[in-house]
């Protein structure tokens, strides 16, 4: 199954289509591969930490500490793309994102969802 198979797209991930839902409509499950994540701990910047201390005080959006996030996620999202690749998959069902602290020095960001082979019906 190809990208065009599932109506165009572009990118890294073009060829495994990840959703957060049990299905895709318009195609079936052929085959459910299992469990497939992506992981990434990422420390913190000491600059950062200053800097989101700061600005804690006097309130806002924390944009150093939200771009390191998105590219965290990304990083932990291709992780996962990867991993259901290998094992065969053309899409990734029920994805979700888990993120948590990571023993005081980090962020742990976790895609996980289930590889799966799908076919347009």
């Amino acid at each position: 199954m190809g990208i065009e198979d599932f109506g165009g797209g572009q990118g890294p991930h073009a060829d495994v289509l990840v959703v957060t839902t049990n299905d895709v409509p318009g195609f079936r499950v052929e085959q459910v591969i299992g469990e497939v994540f992506g992981l990434t701990v990422r420390s913190r910047h000491l600059g950062s930490q200053i800097g989101a201390g700061l600005k804690s005080m006097i309130g806002g959006e924390l944009k150093g500490l939200t771009k390191t996030l998105v590219q965290t996620r990304n990083q932990a999202m291709e992780r996962l793309v990867e991993q259901a690749r290998a094992r065969g998959a053309n899409a990734v069902l029920m994805f979700r994102f888990d993120v948590s602290e990571a023993a005081d020095v980090g962020t742990e960001v976790c895609a996980y969802g289930t590889a799966a082979v799908i076919a347009r019906i």
